[in-house]
């Protein structure tokens, strides 16, 4: 067995699925939030020098995925032992070297991989068009303002996606995340 049918077969017996989808969308809006209110805060403050701004958000980005991985892998790990423990008690058997035990040593890793990268990915994403800049490569917009954009739309497709996950609209559910940007960026422009 590969290593991505291991993978999926542990998520499958410790239906393990829905957790990782629900650290993907929460992080990566975390991330995504996250650049965007660090972008327009160099926005308001006037700030032009494209070094400063990257090294603020990739330390931003690396922050929140270290965060995620560690946290995630501390509580999924912890949740883990218990079920598998839960499991041997109702079994009467060491489970270890099972399948379980596997998973329960595995789903952890997992888990805390999805929810430290997705606020890396998008933060990366999001901060494209301040590489592509710093590169020589002309854009329609200020880089600044070109990351603001794709902020809102990575924001707008976590939305789509959530919506496509639960079988309702997929542009209200996109236009209620886009919502939350919105009002996230009034408050920033209201404080700074």
């Amino acid at each position: 067995m590969n290593l991505l049918d291991q993978a999926s077969f542990l998520l499958r017996i410790t239906h393990s699925r829905d957790i990782m989808r629900r650290y993907f969308v929460v992080n990566g809006f975390d991330g995504s939030l996250t650049m965007l209110g660090l972008i327009l805060g160099f926005l308001l403050s006037g700030t032009s020098d494209l070094t400063i701004v990257i090294n603020v958000c990739l330390g931003a980005a690396i922050a929140l995925c270290m965060s995620g991985l560690s946290s995630a892998y501390v509580s999924e790990s912890a949740e883990r032992r218990r079920a598998l423990n839960q499991l041997e008690k109702a079994m009467v058997d060491d489970l270890q070297e099972s399948a379980h035990g596997e998973a329960a040593r595995g789903v952890p890793l997992l888990i805390a991989l999805v929810n430290g990268l997705a606020p890396m990915v998008m933060s990366l994403l999001i901060l494209v068009p301040l590489f592509l800049d710093r590169v020589g490569i002309p854009l329609p917009l200020s880089p600044l303002y070109a990351a603001v954009v794709v902020s809102l739309l990575i924001i707008f497709l976590l939305g789509v996606f959530l919506g496509r996950i639960s079988g309702v609209s997929w542009l209200r559910s996109g236009l209620q995340t886009l919502l939350v940007a919105i009002v996230t960026a009034a408050l920033i422009y209201l404080f700074i």
